[in-house]
Protein backbone atom coordinates (compact mmCIF):
# COMPACT_ATOMS: atom_id res chain seq x y z
CA UNK A 1 0.00 0.00 0.00
CA UNK A 2 2.82 2.37 0.89
CA UNK A 3 4.51 1.70 -2.49
CA UNK A 4 1.35 2.80 -4.30
CA UNK A 5 1.23 6.06 -2.31
CA UNK A 6 4.84 6.89 -3.15
CA UNK A 7 4.26 6.08 -6.82
CA UNK A 8 1.12 8.26 -6.94
CA UNK A 9 3.02 11.12 -5.29
CA UNK A 10 5.91 10.79 -7.78
CA UNK A 11 3.49 10.87 -10.72
CA UNK A 12 1.73 13.95 -9.33
CA UNK A 13 5.07 15.69 -8.74
CA UNK A 14 6.21 14.93 -12.30
CA UNK A 15 3.05 16.54 -13.65
CA UNK A 16 3.90 19.75 -11.79
CA UNK A 17 7.43 19.86 -13.22
CA UNK A 18 6.40 19.93 -16.88
CA UNK A 19 6.99 23.00 -19.03
CA UNK A 20 4.17 25.55 -19.33
CA UNK A 21 2.30 25.47 -22.63
CA UNK A 22 3.85 27.40 -25.50
CA UNK A 23 2.50 30.93 -25.86
CA UNK A 24 -0.24 31.50 -28.41
CA UNK A 25 1.20 33.41 -31.37
CA UNK A 26 -0.14 35.05 -34.47
CA UNK A 27 0.49 33.19 -37.72
CA UNK A 28 3.13 35.77 -38.66
CA UNK A 29 4.94 35.44 -35.31
CA UNK A 30 4.81 31.64 -35.51
CA UNK A 31 6.28 31.76 -39.03
CA UNK A 32 9.14 33.96 -37.78
CA UNK A 33 9.76 31.58 -34.86
CA UNK A 34 9.74 28.53 -37.17
CA UNK A 35 12.16 30.26 -39.54
CA UNK A 36 14.60 30.98 -36.67
CA UNK A 37 14.66 27.40 -35.37
CA UNK A 38 14.44 25.57 -38.73
CA UNK A 39 16.99 22.75 -38.86
CA UNK A 40 17.98 23.29 -35.23
CA UNK A 41 17.54 21.14 -32.15
CA UNK A 42 16.60 22.55 -28.74
CA UNK A 43 19.08 22.12 -25.92
CA UNK A 44 18.60 22.25 -22.17
CA UNK A 45 17.46 25.68 -20.91
CA UNK A 46 20.08 27.93 -19.36
CA UNK A 47 19.48 30.75 -16.89
CA UNK A 48 22.03 33.30 -18.15
CA UNK A 49 23.33 34.45 -21.50
CA UNK A 50 26.69 36.24 -21.69
CA UNK A 51 26.45 39.85 -22.88
CA UNK A 52 28.42 39.26 -26.07
CA UNK A 53 25.67 36.86 -27.15
CA UNK A 54 22.87 39.41 -26.73
CA UNK A 55 23.77 41.79 -29.57
CA UNK A 56 21.46 40.42 -32.29
CA UNK A 57 17.94 40.30 -30.82
CA UNK A 58 14.85 39.33 -32.80
CA UNK A 59 11.37 40.03 -31.46
CA UNK A 60 8.93 37.19 -32.08
CA UNK A 61 5.96 38.55 -30.13
CA UNK A 62 5.25 40.29 -26.81
CA UNK A 63 6.21 37.15 -24.91
CA UNK A 64 9.18 35.82 -26.91
CA UNK A 65 12.51 37.19 -28.08
CA UNK A 66 15.48 35.41 -29.60
CA UNK A 67 19.18 36.20 -29.64
CA UNK A 68 21.16 35.01 -32.65
CA UNK A 69 24.83 34.13 -32.52
CA UNK A 70 26.17 32.52 -35.64
CA UNK A 71 24.17 29.35 -36.31
CA UNK A 72 22.88 29.17 -32.73
CA UNK A 73 19.70 30.87 -31.52
CA UNK A 74 18.78 31.46 -27.87
CA UNK A 75 15.00 31.74 -27.42
CA UNK A 76 13.66 33.49 -24.34
CA UNK A 77 10.05 33.20 -23.23
CA UNK A 78 9.63 36.36 -21.18
CA UNK A 79 8.00 36.17 -17.76
CA UNK A 80 4.85 38.19 -18.30
CA UNK A 81 4.23 39.75 -21.67
CA UNK A 82 6.18 42.93 -22.45
CA UNK A 83 3.28 45.13 -23.52
CA UNK A 84 3.83 47.19 -26.67
CA UNK A 85 6.93 45.21 -27.68
CA UNK A 86 5.31 44.60 -31.07
CA UNK A 87 5.63 48.25 -32.11
CA UNK A 88 8.60 49.51 -34.13
CA UNK A 89 8.51 52.73 -32.07
CA UNK A 90 9.60 50.86 -28.96
CA UNK A 91 12.76 49.03 -27.88
CA UNK A 92 13.43 46.37 -25.26
CA UNK A 93 15.89 47.76 -22.73
CA UNK A 94 17.48 45.41 -20.20
CA UNK A 95 19.63 45.94 -17.15
CA UNK A 96 21.62 43.25 -15.45
CA UNK A 97 23.89 43.16 -12.44
CA UNK A 98 26.41 40.67 -13.74
CA UNK A 99 28.29 39.60 -16.81
CA UNK A 100 25.19 38.44 -18.61
CA UNK A 101 21.47 38.66 -19.04
CA UNK A 102 19.83 36.28 -16.57
CA UNK A 103 16.45 34.87 -15.61
CA UNK A 104 14.65 37.39 -13.44
CA UNK A 105 16.42 40.47 -14.85
CA UNK A 106 13.90 43.22 -15.55
CA UNK A 107 13.29 44.36 -19.13
CA UNK A 108 11.50 47.59 -20.01
CA UNK A 109 9.76 48.50 -23.23
CA UNK A 110 10.86 52.04 -23.95
CA UNK A 111 9.66 54.61 -26.49
CA UNK A 112 12.70 55.30 -28.68
CA UNK A 113 11.87 58.97 -29.20
CA UNK A 114 10.89 60.03 -25.67
CA UNK A 115 12.57 57.35 -23.51
CA UNK A 116 9.24 56.80 -21.74
CA UNK A 117 8.77 53.31 -20.32
CA UNK A 118 5.55 51.83 -21.71
CA UNK A 119 5.79 48.24 -20.45
CA UNK A 120 7.94 45.80 -18.56
CA UNK A 121 8.52 42.11 -17.94
CA UNK A 122 11.22 39.79 -16.65
CA UNK A 123 13.71 37.66 -18.54
CA UNK A 124 12.98 33.91 -18.50
CA UNK A 125 15.22 30.94 -19.22
CA UNK A 126 17.12 30.80 -22.52
CA UNK A 127 16.54 27.76 -24.72
CA UNK A 128 19.51 27.24 -27.07
CA UNK A 129 18.76 25.92 -30.56
CA UNK A 130 21.74 24.64 -32.45
CA UNK A 131 22.46 22.77 -35.70
CA UNK A 132 21.04 19.24 -35.68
Amino acid sequence: MRGISITAFAIALTGCATQPPAPTRSAEAQAEFNKLIAGKTAGAPITCLQHYRTNDMVRIDESTVAFKQGRRVYVNHLIGACSNLDSSFYALVTRSNGTGLCRGDIAHVQDVSTSTIVGSCAIGDFVPYGPS
